[in-house]
């Protein structure tokens, strides 16, 4: 790994690291404006595949965030750029609210199946048809494959295990493109100036998020809200570079020890 440099950049995950749904965690809308009052840029990035950018970003103002859109990288984003660059016409497994970051793309006589989170599509007629076109050679596209994700009412299947099925039935191996992948981490960094070691990334997925930023020479702090659970931080090698309670704990230590 390359020698630590100064930070300069602050990636921060969304649903369970800033807000759960519709509920902020105490205190993170004070800990994000002490971060923005140092010299390091924050950018937010999510795996979410639930609502389009401009519905998250809705949601965010509700709950007194200052974030600007165009400080928000999505893996629907990543996904959406792999289309293009493949040319290919997707099927769209994908919630409704996700649809609009998908406007233009020639979604008739699919060939390719992109897969993210879509609990009312999750049924063995429309999976079916997932998996005759991908018997047809047709690409599978995966937005992210976390196992599961918190909601208010508890954890909830995510969109591995439905991807990790269409792979078995088919025989076939999924592009991910949303964390943990290198490309994700690196893409959310561009126009930032800034190089891995110059970044902290802050989740509460220890695999997807701190394991993910990790493996590309980002610092990654774990926050045990959203979908953290004991021992998590046993799950992935090396371990975080910290575990703490939540958000505002994070910059608290960001602004005490790393600049």
């Amino acid at each position: 790994m390359a020698a630590r440099r100064a930070l300069k950049a602050v990636l921060v995950d969304l649903n369970g690291t800033l807000h759960i749904e519709d509920a902020a965690v105490p205190g993170a809308q004070e800990a994000l404006k002490r971060l923005r009052g140092t010299s390091v840029m924050v950018r937010f990035v999510t795996n979410t595949t639930k609502e389009s950018k401009q519905d998250l970003l809705e949601r965010l103002k509700k709950l007194e965030f200052d974030i600007s859109e165009d400080e928000i990288f999505t893996s629907l984003t990543a996904a959406r750029n792999l289309v293009e660059q493949k040319q290919v016409r997707p099927m769209l497994l994908v919630d409704d609210r996700a649809l609009p970051d998908f406007k233009g793309i020639q979604t008739s006589d699919p060939n390719a199946v992109v897969i993210g989170l879509a609990p009312e599509h999750f049924h063995y007629q429309i999976l079916n048809q997932a998996f005759w076109l991908l018997l047809d050679g047709a690409p599978l596209i995966a937005i992210h494959k976390a196992r599961y994700y918190k909601r208010k009412d508890g954890l909830a299947l995510g969109p591995g295990p439905f991807v990790t099925a269409l792979e078995y039935a088919t025989d076939t191996k999924a592009t991910v493109v949303g964390k943990p992948e290198k490309t994700f981490f690196l893409e959310a960094l561009r126009g930032t100036g800034c190089e891995p070691e110059e970044a902290v990334m802050i989740g509460d997925d220890c695999r997807d998020d701190v394991g993910g930023a990790q493996n590309v020479g980002m610092l990654g702090i774990l926050v045990k809200t959203g979908k953290y659970r004991a021992a998590d931080e046993e799950k992935i090698n090396p371990p975080p570079y910290l575990t703490c309670e939540s958000f505002p704990h994070a910059v608290d230590h960001i602004l005490q020890h790393l600049l």
